[in-house]
């Protein structure tokens, strides 16, 4: 039964659905895979097996029609509110919180049949690449327990990765669910903002994170990503931010029609030569499978960083200074690192914020423009694998790359609001996964989804060690 955490969603619900296995032995399968690793991985911020098991009965006990999710076990974020489990987003500011009301696409989730695990581990106030906090500790990565697994998904990404959970849902405004992806070796999608409904994040995505914040499914394969997103997508009529979009299924002759651009670095900070050499394999396989594939790097890569940096970083610390104004005392350090990087530079003013917002518009019709003749975008997730815990610089091609500028490959298509997927692709000398990023214009996200497919279809998951039977675990 080990094992059988390890399958895709896809095919835990083909033998869900046949009646070969009952939800209540899936679920104990993955309690027991959660009791046997999470001590070593502490993926969880909230988890109780007799809550699981209630949840499984109760749904194996259902006669009311089935949804496409039915009995699938998965887990959320603890930024996204979930009714009854603890969502403290990482913070002794919120300790013991726990929402009433569950956000649309948690009400979603459980109107899909979904057994919700838990909810999972997030850096404090979700301000970082990797997952610690003074309340419920630190996250490890299970291809490697010194090194993170990214973050502010970091809990989901260890989970999923490890056979914890089958799938599940973070959110992403910097890189959050693609560079934790791309560490632990899983796929993800960020969506465009809206497609899949953001009301019920904790904080709320409204302002610039409007634009930079998505919530995104997480899985062991973009089929599996693709299935949340079908399940999850539609507009939320209450939600100014949530269009009115269709869902799409453009077959492999029509997404052949979509040059692919694809380049190694932004000409600004090296990547590992094995990031390079996943990048290379990724289009040529797309190549084989029939697609344009050309280099091609967008002008606009730079800007949209920089205006990533303004809204992320400088309006980040803005809206959170009154909540923790006279409380600094109880913050983490991860955090506190984060205001540290903001408070580097000076406060923003009124004129300054203003003439951002409004370059902002005119810089992501400048790079859509660039995106006419190759919508579809083929790039690094970040120019490292995962790094251990508290590791803040590398050498990489004998320069010194800093820890913002290694995942800064994510932080263009928040500013973008363009949708982009991660697929593992290959591993580094020290055997950690190395991801690729694919990326499709706004609203386009069934695009992105399948060449995504088809990376993955050529390379895609690899169990880690630790979450085959057998193999030993260590604290």
């Amino acid at each position: 039964m080990t094992d059988l955490v390890l399958e895709p969603a896809t095919r835990q619900l083909e033998l869900l659905h046949s009646r070969k296995l009952s939800v209540v032995e899936l679920a104990e399968a993955h309690i027991q895979q959660i009791e046997r690793l999470n001590p070593s991985l502490n993926a969880f911020a909230d988890f109780d097996a007799d809550r699981v098991r209630t949840q499984a009965i109760r749904l194996d006990e259902q006669t009311a029609p089935r949804g496409v999710l039915h009995g699938l076990p998965v887990t959320v974020k603890s930024s996204i509110a979930t009714a009854g489990y603890r969502c403290e987003i990482g913070s002794l500011l919120h300790q013991g919180e726990m929402p009433s009301e569950d956000a649309v696409v948690v009400a979603r989730l459980r109107a899909a049949g979904a057994l919700i695990l838990g909810t999972t581990n997030c850096p404090e106030f979700l301000m970082a690449y990797e997952t610690a906090n003074l309340l419920h500790g630190r996250t490890r990565n299970p291809w490697d327990l010194e090194r993170s697994p990214g973050g502010s998904s970091g809990g989901e990404s260890a989970a999923i990765a490890a056979g914890l959970s089958s799938a599940g849902l973070g959110s992403d405004s910097g890189g959050s669910v693609r560079v934790p992806a791309h560490f632990t070796g899983i796929c993800s999608l960020k969506p465009t903002p809206g497609r899949i409904p953001g009301r019920g994040h904790l904080p709320p995505c409204v302002g610039p994170f409007q634009i930079l914040g998505a919530i995104g499914p997480m899985a062991r394969t973009i089929a599996d990503v693709a299935l949340l997103f079908r399940a999850l997508s539609g507009q939320d009529p209450h939600d100014p931010a949530s269009p009115p979009v269709a869902l799409r299924n453009p077959d492999l002759n029509e997404l052949r029609a979509n040059t692919i651009g694809f380049f190694e670095d932004d000409g600004l900070v090296p990547v590992t030569p094995e990031t390079r050499a996943a990048v290379r394999d990724a289009a040529e396989a797309l190549g084989q499978a029939g697609f344009r594939v050309e280099t091609f790097r967008p002008r606009t890569l730079e800007p949209l960083r920089k205006l990533w940096w303004t809204f992320f970083v400088q309006c980040g610390e803005m809206f959170y200074e009154p909540g923790i104004r006279g409380r600094e005392d109880q913050l983490s350090p991860v955090f506190q690192e984060f205001l540290d990087i903001a408070h580097s530079v000076a406060p923003l003013t009124a004129a300054e914020l203003l003439d951002a917002w409004a370059q902002l518009d005119l810089l992501r019709a400048q790079a859509l423009a660039e995106m006419s003749s190759y919508p579809v975008l083929l790039c690094p997730v970040a120019s490292i694998p995962a790094f251990r815990h508290n590791e803040r610089e590398w050498t990489i091609e004998g320069r010194a790359v800093k820890y913002l500028d290694a995942v800064r490959h994510t932080q263009w298509f928040n500013a973008l609001a363009a949708p982009g997927a991660v697929v593992p692709v290959a591993g580094s000398p020290e055997g950690l996964p190395i991801g690729v990023q694919i990326v499709a214009r706004p609203f386009e996200d069934e695009v992105a989804l399948g060449v995504a497919a088809v990376v993955d279809e050529a390379f895609g998951y690899r169990a880690p060690p630790m979450a085959l039977s057998g193999q030993p675990v260590s604290n």
